[in-house]
Protein backbone atom coordinates (compact mmCIF):
# COMPACT_ATOMS: atom_id res chain seq x y z
CA UNK A 1 0.00 0.00 0.00
CA UNK A 2 1.21 3.51 -0.90
CA UNK A 3 2.12 5.09 2.71
CA UNK A 4 4.08 7.85 3.47
CA UNK A 5 4.72 9.58 7.42
CA UNK A 6 1.67 9.67 9.66
CA UNK A 7 0.51 13.58 10.10
CA UNK A 8 0.82 14.57 13.60
CA UNK A 9 -1.60 17.62 14.39
CA UNK A 10 -0.16 20.70 16.18
CA UNK A 11 -1.56 24.16 16.69
CA UNK A 12 -0.56 25.18 13.43
CA UNK A 13 -1.85 22.96 11.39
CA UNK A 14 -5.13 21.08 10.89
CA UNK A 15 -5.71 17.34 10.07
CA UNK A 16 -7.09 16.89 6.93
CA UNK A 17 -8.97 14.39 4.77
CA UNK A 18 -5.99 14.12 2.40
CA UNK A 19 -3.70 13.52 5.83
CA UNK A 20 -6.24 10.92 7.20
CA UNK A 21 -6.54 8.99 3.50
CA UNK A 22 -2.40 8.71 3.50
CA UNK A 23 -2.19 8.09 7.28
CA UNK A 24 -1.28 4.59 8.17
CA UNK A 25 -2.44 4.44 11.56
CA UNK A 26 -5.82 4.87 10.18
CA UNK A 27 -5.70 1.99 7.74
CA UNK A 28 -4.19 -0.24 10.33
CA UNK A 29 -7.57 0.52 12.71
CA UNK A 30 -9.72 -0.10 10.26
CA UNK A 31 -8.26 -2.93 9.29
CA UNK A 32 -8.48 -4.48 12.43
CA UNK A 33 -11.86 -3.21 13.19
CA UNK A 34 -13.12 -5.27 10.04
CA UNK A 35 -11.19 -8.05 10.95
CA UNK A 36 -13.08 -8.41 14.46
CA UNK A 37 -16.15 -7.80 12.87
CA UNK A 38 -15.56 -10.51 10.48
CA UNK A 39 -14.72 -12.95 13.48
CA UNK A 40 -17.64 -12.08 15.50
CA UNK A 41 -20.09 -12.47 12.77
CA UNK A 42 -18.43 -15.90 11.54
CA UNK A 43 -19.34 -16.84 15.30
CA UNK A 44 -22.79 -15.89 16.31
CA UNK A 45 -25.10 -19.02 16.12
CA UNK A 46 -27.24 -18.36 13.41
CA UNK A 47 -25.07 -16.00 11.77
CA UNK A 48 -21.68 -17.07 11.52
CA UNK A 49 -22.56 -19.75 8.61
CA UNK A 50 -24.89 -17.24 6.62
CA UNK A 51 -22.06 -14.95 6.66
CA UNK A 52 -19.45 -16.79 5.62
CA UNK A 53 -21.54 -18.76 2.73
CA UNK A 54 -22.18 -15.08 1.48
CA UNK A 55 -18.50 -15.02 0.39
CA UNK A 56 -18.77 -18.00 -1.40
CA UNK A 57 -21.49 -16.75 -3.04
CA UNK A 58 -21.83 -17.42 -6.85
CA UNK A 59 -22.66 -15.06 -9.66
CA UNK A 60 -24.05 -16.69 -12.71
CA UNK A 61 -23.03 -14.61 -15.35
CA UNK A 62 -19.10 -14.22 -14.09
CA UNK A 63 -19.07 -18.23 -14.54
CA UNK A 64 -20.14 -18.33 -18.07
CA UNK A 65 -17.50 -16.16 -19.33
CA UNK A 66 -15.04 -17.83 -17.56
CA UNK A 67 -14.56 -15.37 -14.90
CA UNK A 68 -13.75 -15.15 -10.92
CA UNK A 69 -17.04 -16.21 -10.31
CA UNK A 70 -17.57 -16.27 -6.72
CA UNK A 71 -17.69 -13.10 -3.96
CA UNK A 72 -14.79 -14.16 -2.50
CA UNK A 73 -13.04 -15.50 -6.34
CA UNK A 74 -13.88 -11.48 -7.48
CA UNK A 75 -12.15 -9.97 -4.71
CA UNK A 76 -9.12 -11.79 -4.45
CA UNK A 77 -8.38 -12.57 -8.19
CA UNK A 78 -9.68 -8.99 -9.43
CA UNK A 79 -9.92 -6.41 -6.40
CA UNK A 80 -6.43 -7.12 -4.97
CA UNK A 81 -4.95 -7.07 -8.92
CA UNK A 82 -5.77 -3.04 -8.38
CA UNK A 83 -3.91 -3.21 -4.38
CA UNK A 84 -0.64 -4.71 -6.36
CA UNK A 85 -0.97 -2.10 -9.21
CA UNK A 86 -0.72 0.36 -6.43
CA UNK A 87 1.79 -2.12 -4.95
CA UNK A 88 3.64 -2.07 -8.20
CA UNK A 89 3.99 1.85 -7.94
CA UNK A 90 5.03 2.40 -4.93
CA UNK A 91 7.76 -0.08 -6.04
CA UNK A 92 8.92 1.46 -9.46
CA UNK A 93 8.97 4.88 -7.34
CA UNK A 94 11.20 4.22 -4.76
CA UNK A 95 13.64 2.56 -7.06
CA UNK A 96 13.76 5.48 -9.84
CA UNK A 97 13.49 8.19 -8.28
CA UNK A 98 13.16 6.98 -4.07
CA UNK A 99 14.88 5.74 -1.29
CA UNK A 100 15.98 2.62 -3.19
CA UNK A 101 17.32 4.40 -6.32
CA UNK A 102 21.36 3.89 -5.86
CA UNK A 103 22.88 0.86 -4.79
CA UNK A 104 24.26 2.45 -2.16
CA UNK A 105 20.16 3.02 -0.17
CA UNK A 106 19.15 -0.49 -1.26
CA UNK A 107 21.77 -2.72 -0.39
CA UNK A 108 21.02 -2.81 3.20
CA UNK A 109 17.20 -3.08 3.12
CA UNK A 110 17.32 -5.40 0.04
CA UNK A 111 19.89 -7.67 2.32
CA UNK A 112 17.29 -7.66 5.05
CA UNK A 113 14.38 -8.19 3.30
CA UNK A 114 15.36 -11.81 1.49
CA UNK A 115 17.38 -12.70 4.80
CA UNK A 116 13.73 -11.79 6.34
CA UNK A 117 11.99 -14.09 3.31
CA UNK A 118 14.61 -17.09 3.72
CA UNK A 119 15.01 -17.50 7.60
CA UNK A 120 10.93 -17.56 8.35
CA UNK A 121 10.35 -20.04 5.01
CA UNK A 122 13.59 -22.34 6.44
CA UNK A 123 11.83 -22.39 10.08
CA UNK A 124 8.71 -22.63 8.29
CA UNK A 125 9.79 -26.18 6.24
CA UNK A 126 11.38 -27.34 9.48
CA UNK A 127 8.54 -27.46 11.38
CA UNK A 128 6.37 -28.66 8.77
CA UNK A 129 8.67 -31.57 7.21
CA UNK A 130 7.40 -34.90 6.13
CA UNK A 131 3.88 -33.17 6.14
CA UNK A 132 1.25 -31.93 3.60
CA UNK A 133 1.69 -28.49 5.20
CA UNK A 134 4.78 -27.50 3.36
CA UNK A 135 3.21 -25.69 -0.05
CA UNK A 136 2.55 -23.29 2.77
CA UNK A 137 6.31 -21.99 3.32
CA UNK A 138 5.75 -18.77 1.61
CA UNK A 139 2.96 -17.62 4.36
CA UNK A 140 5.47 -16.45 7.32
CA UNK A 141 7.58 -14.53 4.58
CA UNK A 142 5.63 -11.60 4.00
CA UNK A 143 4.90 -7.89 5.67
CA UNK A 144 1.79 -5.91 5.93
CA UNK A 145 3.25 -2.20 4.82
CA UNK A 146 0.67 -0.74 6.83
CA UNK A 147 0.60 -1.97 9.87
CA UNK A 148 3.77 -2.01 10.23
CA UNK A 149 4.44 1.35 9.72
CA UNK A 150 1.05 2.39 11.21
CA UNK A 151 2.64 0.88 14.59
CA UNK A 152 5.84 2.41 14.08
CA UNK A 153 4.05 6.01 13.96
CA UNK A 154 2.84 5.22 17.11
CA UNK A 155 5.61 5.64 18.55
CA UNK A 156 5.81 9.31 17.23
CA UNK A 157 9.18 11.79 16.81
CA UNK A 158 11.42 9.42 19.09
CA UNK A 159 11.66 7.20 16.13
CA UNK A 160 14.66 8.36 14.07
CA UNK A 161 14.44 8.89 10.65
CA UNK A 162 16.82 6.44 8.85
CA UNK A 163 14.72 3.84 11.04
CA UNK A 164 11.60 5.06 9.25
CA UNK A 165 13.26 4.96 5.95
CA UNK A 166 14.61 1.56 6.48
CA UNK A 167 11.28 0.19 7.49
CA UNK A 168 9.61 1.64 4.44
CA UNK A 169 12.15 0.29 2.05
CA UNK A 170 12.28 -3.14 3.97
CA UNK A 171 8.82 -3.68 3.24
CA UNK A 172 8.30 -2.28 -0.19
CA UNK A 173 11.43 -5.06 -1.18
CA UNK A 174 9.15 -7.77 0.79
CA UNK A 175 6.45 -6.77 -1.02
CA UNK A 176 8.71 -7.42 -4.44
CA UNK A 177 9.47 -10.23 -2.90
CA UNK A 178 5.84 -11.40 -2.07
CA UNK A 179 4.59 -10.66 -5.81
CA UNK A 180 7.47 -12.68 -7.39
CA UNK A 181 6.64 -16.03 -5.22
CA UNK A 182 3.30 -15.64 -6.23
CA UNK A 183 3.77 -15.34 -9.73
CA UNK A 184 6.12 -18.14 -10.04
CA UNK A 185 5.01 -20.38 -6.96
CA UNK A 186 1.17 -20.53 -6.42
CA UNK A 187 -0.09 -19.85 -10.47
CA UNK A 188 -0.99 -23.33 -12.16
CA UNK A 189 0.08 -24.69 -15.07
CA UNK A 190 1.12 -22.19 -17.81
CA UNK A 191 -0.95 -21.99 -21.22
CA UNK A 192 1.77 -20.36 -23.63
CA UNK A 193 -1.53 -19.35 -25.94
CA UNK A 194 -2.81 -17.24 -23.28
CA UNK A 195 0.32 -16.08 -22.40
CA UNK A 196 0.99 -14.80 -26.09
CA UNK A 197 -2.03 -12.80 -25.45
CA UNK A 198 -0.39 -11.13 -22.09
CA UNK A 199 2.08 -10.39 -24.29
CA UNK A 200 0.26 -9.20 -27.20
CA UNK A 201 -1.12 -6.96 -24.01
CA UNK A 202 1.76 -5.51 -22.83
CA UNK A 203 3.65 -4.55 -26.65
CA UNK A 204 -0.05 -2.39 -27.21
CA UNK A 205 0.44 -0.86 -23.93
CA UNK A 206 3.89 -0.06 -24.33
CA UNK A 207 3.23 1.79 -28.32
CA UNK A 208 0.04 3.04 -26.76
CA UNK A 209 1.91 5.30 -23.44
CA UNK A 210 4.82 6.15 -25.93
CA UNK A 211 3.28 7.17 -29.20
CA UNK A 212 -0.55 8.08 -28.24
CA UNK A 213 -1.06 11.71 -26.36
CA UNK A 214 -4.88 11.91 -26.23
CA UNK A 215 -7.13 12.43 -23.38
CA UNK A 216 -8.56 9.06 -24.18
CA UNK A 217 -5.08 7.45 -23.60
CA UNK A 218 -5.87 6.79 -19.64
CA UNK A 219 -9.05 4.80 -20.97
CA UNK A 220 -7.62 2.77 -23.60
CA UNK A 221 -4.63 2.21 -20.79
CA UNK A 222 -6.82 1.17 -18.47
CA UNK A 223 -8.97 -1.24 -21.02
CA UNK A 224 -5.84 -2.69 -22.16
CA UNK A 225 -4.80 -3.84 -19.12
CA UNK A 226 -8.09 -5.63 -18.46
CA UNK A 227 -7.66 -6.97 -21.26
CA UNK A 228 -3.83 -8.15 -20.25
CA UNK A 229 -5.74 -9.10 -16.64
CA UNK A 230 -7.88 -11.60 -18.35
CA UNK A 231 -5.05 -13.35 -20.60
CA UNK A 232 -3.00 -13.35 -17.03
CA UNK A 233 -6.32 -15.16 -15.41
CA UNK A 234 -6.58 -17.62 -18.28
CA UNK A 235 -2.73 -18.56 -18.70
CA UNK A 236 -2.39 -20.23 -15.01
CA UNK A 237 -0.09 -17.63 -13.61
CA UNK A 238 -1.92 -15.46 -10.41
CA UNK A 239 -4.20 -12.95 -12.56
CA UNK A 240 -3.11 -10.20 -9.11
CA UNK A 241 -0.02 -10.08 -11.01
CA UNK A 242 -1.34 -8.36 -13.91
CA UNK A 243 -1.22 -5.07 -11.69
CA UNK A 244 2.27 -4.93 -10.68
CA UNK A 245 3.42 -5.64 -14.91
CA UNK A 246 0.51 -2.61 -15.28
CA UNK A 247 2.11 -0.39 -12.56
CA UNK A 248 5.66 -1.30 -14.51
CA UNK A 249 4.67 -0.03 -17.96
CA UNK A 250 3.59 3.25 -16.41
CA UNK A 251 5.88 6.47 -16.85
CA UNK A 252 7.24 7.54 -13.90
CA UNK A 253 5.62 10.56 -13.77
CA UNK A 254 2.24 9.47 -14.52
CA UNK A 255 2.72 7.50 -11.38
CA UNK A 256 1.32 10.30 -8.83
CA UNK A 257 -1.91 10.51 -10.76
CA UNK A 258 -2.98 7.20 -10.95
CA UNK A 259 -1.52 6.59 -7.14
CA UNK A 260 -4.42 9.88 -6.49
CA UNK A 261 -6.88 8.08 -8.26
CA UNK A 262 -6.23 4.55 -6.13
CA UNK A 263 -5.46 5.69 -2.56
CA UNK A 264 -9.46 5.93 -1.03
CA UNK A 265 -10.58 3.17 -3.02
CA UNK A 266 -7.56 0.49 -2.58
CA UNK A 267 -7.01 1.25 1.18
CA UNK A 268 -10.87 1.94 2.65
CA UNK A 269 -12.74 0.04 0.18
CA UNK A 270 -11.08 -3.11 -1.30
CA UNK A 271 -8.16 -3.73 1.39
CA UNK A 272 -10.78 -3.47 4.21
CA UNK A 273 -13.65 -5.65 2.33
CA UNK A 274 -10.44 -8.30 1.85
CA UNK A 275 -10.10 -8.10 5.57
CA UNK A 276 -14.10 -8.62 5.99
CA UNK A 277 -13.77 -11.74 3.43
CA UNK A 278 -10.82 -13.52 4.24
CA UNK A 279 -10.67 -13.45 8.09
CA UNK A 280 -14.75 -15.87 8.42
CA UNK A 281 -12.92 -17.98 10.21
CA UNK A 282 -14.70 -19.99 12.73
CA UNK A 283 -12.84 -20.44 16.36
CA UNK A 284 -14.17 -23.57 17.60
CA UNK A 285 -12.41 -26.71 19.42
CA UNK A 286 -11.24 -28.20 16.35
CA UNK A 287 -9.68 -24.83 15.21
CA UNK A 288 -8.02 -24.39 19.03
CA UNK A 289 -6.80 -27.68 18.76
CA UNK A 290 -4.89 -26.75 15.38
CA UNK A 291 -3.18 -23.70 16.74
CA UNK A 292 -0.75 -26.56 18.11
CA UNK A 293 -0.45 -28.39 14.86
CA UNK A 294 2.64 -28.30 12.63
CA UNK A 295 1.22 -25.72 9.88
CA UNK A 296 0.56 -23.25 12.81
CA UNK A 297 3.69 -23.66 14.65
CA UNK A 298 5.60 -23.14 11.21
CA UNK A 299 3.60 -19.68 10.81
CA UNK A 300 3.79 -18.23 14.19
CA UNK A 301 7.65 -19.46 14.50
CA UNK A 302 8.60 -17.96 10.88
CA UNK A 303 6.91 -14.49 11.83
CA UNK A 304 7.94 -14.09 15.32
CA UNK A 305 11.24 -15.50 14.97
CA UNK A 306 11.73 -15.78 11.42
CA UNK A 307 11.68 -12.15 10.65
CA UNK A 308 13.48 -10.42 13.37
CA UNK A 309 16.36 -13.21 13.29
CA UNK A 310 16.61 -12.92 9.36
CA UNK A 311 16.34 -9.30 9.26
CA UNK A 312 18.97 -8.36 11.84
CA UNK A 313 21.19 -11.23 10.50
CA UNK A 314 20.75 -8.98 7.42
CA UNK A 315 21.94 -5.85 8.87
CA UNK A 316 24.41 -7.41 11.01
CA UNK A 317 26.30 -9.06 7.61
CA UNK A 318 26.02 -5.76 5.74
CA UNK A 319 27.69 -3.99 8.40
CA UNK A 320 30.59 -6.33 9.58
CA UNK A 321 31.13 -6.99 6.37
CA UNK A 322 31.39 -3.04 5.35
CA UNK A 323 29.42 -2.79 2.60
CA UNK A 324 27.73 -0.58 4.29
CA UNK A 325 29.80 2.04 5.73
CA UNK A 326 28.36 4.47 8.50
CA UNK A 327 29.50 7.66 10.88
CA UNK A 328 27.24 5.94 13.63
CA UNK A 329 27.23 2.69 14.99
CA UNK A 330 24.22 1.14 14.10
CA UNK A 331 21.31 0.64 17.41
CA UNK A 332 20.80 -3.32 17.16
CA UNK A 333 18.02 -3.02 19.69
CA UNK A 334 15.99 -0.46 16.88
CA UNK A 335 16.98 -2.70 14.37
CA UNK A 336 15.87 -5.72 16.15
CA UNK A 337 12.28 -4.10 16.91
CA UNK A 338 11.91 -3.34 13.04
CA UNK A 339 12.67 -6.90 12.34
CA UNK A 340 9.87 -8.10 14.89
CA UNK A 341 7.35 -5.55 12.80
CA UNK A 342 8.08 -7.04 10.17
CA UNK A 343 6.81 -9.81 11.43
CA UNK A 344 3.14 -8.13 11.17
CA UNK A 345 2.06 -10.41 7.94
CA UNK A 346 -1.69 -9.93 8.70
CA UNK A 347 -3.46 -8.85 4.52
CA UNK A 348 0.11 -10.19 2.88
CA UNK A 349 0.18 -13.10 4.65
CA UNK A 350 -3.61 -14.18 4.68
CA UNK A 351 -3.46 -13.91 0.86
CA UNK A 352 -1.12 -16.00 0.20
CA UNK A 353 -2.82 -18.72 2.19
CA UNK A 354 -5.91 -18.91 0.07
CA UNK A 355 -3.13 -19.47 -2.91
CA UNK A 356 -1.36 -22.15 -0.78
CA UNK A 357 -4.18 -24.48 0.20
CA UNK A 358 -6.78 -25.14 -1.44
CA UNK A 359 -8.62 -27.14 1.37
CA UNK A 360 -10.75 -24.32 3.12
CA UNK A 361 -9.79 -25.87 6.85
CA UNK A 362 -6.03 -25.28 6.52
CA UNK A 363 -6.84 -21.53 4.69
CA UNK A 364 -8.71 -21.29 8.31
CA UNK A 365 -5.72 -22.48 10.17
CA UNK A 366 -3.22 -20.78 8.49
CA UNK A 367 -5.44 -17.16 8.59
CA UNK A 368 -5.76 -17.93 12.66
CA UNK A 369 -2.40 -18.66 13.09
CA UNK A 370 -1.22 -15.25 10.96
CA UNK A 371 -3.62 -13.03 12.70
CA UNK A 372 -1.65 -14.26 16.61
CA UNK A 373 1.69 -14.10 15.28
CA UNK A 374 1.04 -10.37 13.62
CA UNK A 375 -0.95 -9.79 16.91
CA UNK A 376 1.96 -10.87 19.35
CA UNK A 377 4.63 -8.92 16.80
CA UNK A 378 2.61 -5.81 16.96
CA UNK A 379 2.30 -6.34 20.54
CA UNK A 380 5.70 -7.75 21.29
CA UNK A 381 7.22 -4.69 18.19
CA UNK A 382 5.76 -2.07 20.03
CA UNK A 383 6.80 -2.43 23.18
CA UNK A 384 10.49 -3.26 22.39
CA UNK A 385 10.82 -0.53 20.15
CA UNK A 386 9.58 2.08 23.13
CA UNK A 387 11.88 0.57 25.86
CA UNK A 388 14.92 1.02 23.21
CA UNK A 389 14.21 4.56 21.94
CA UNK A 390 14.06 5.27 26.03
CA UNK A 391 17.38 3.73 26.34
CA UNK A 392 19.17 5.91 23.44
CA UNK A 393 17.32 8.86 24.63
CA UNK A 394 19.31 8.35 27.75
CA UNK A 395 22.23 7.55 26.32
CA UNK A 396 22.21 10.68 24.21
Amino acid sequence: MTQHPSTTVTENRKFTITDFLHDSRAIGILLLLCTATSLILTNLPGIGENYSQFWETEIPFLHSAHLPHSILHVINDFLMALFFFQVGMEIKRETVVGELSSPSRMMMPMIAALFGVIFPAIIFLTATKGTVYQSGWAIPTATDIAFSLGILSLLGKAVPHSIKIFLTALAIIDDLCAILIIAFFYGGQPKFTWLLGVAASILIIILVIKYLKSPFSRILYLSLGMVMWYCMYQSGIHATFAGVILSALLPIKKIPVYEKILLFPVNFLIIPIFALANTSIAINASAIANLTGELSIGIVLGLLIGKPVGISLGVYLMTKMRIIRSKSKPDWMLYVGVGILAGIGFTMSIFVSTLAFEDRSLQDTAKLAVLIASTLSMIIGYDWLKIALKKRQVEL
